[in-house]
């Protein structure tokens, strides 16, 4: 059984925007298109786990070469 601290921490479209700063629209045209951020499906609700949206902007993590 998952404990409080292995548990994923879910987060919703609108959560995911404001974190990124990417448009909901932008968010949601993603997911029709098979792109973007993974997702779940829980019944009508999407939800995304937060350890996978921190992923996902750290592997577009760019580094200067100055």
């Amino acid at each position: 059984m998952a404990t409080p601290e292995t548990r994923p921490r879910w987060i919703d479209e609108k959560q995911v925007a404001e974190i990124t700063g990417i448009a909901l629209p932008t968010l949601r045209n993603a997911r029709c298109v098979g792109k973007g951020i993974p997702f779940y499906r829980f019944g009508r609700a999407i939800k995304y786990r937060e350890a996978d949206v921190i992923l996902w902007a750290e592997a577009r993590r760019v580094e200067t070469t100055r």
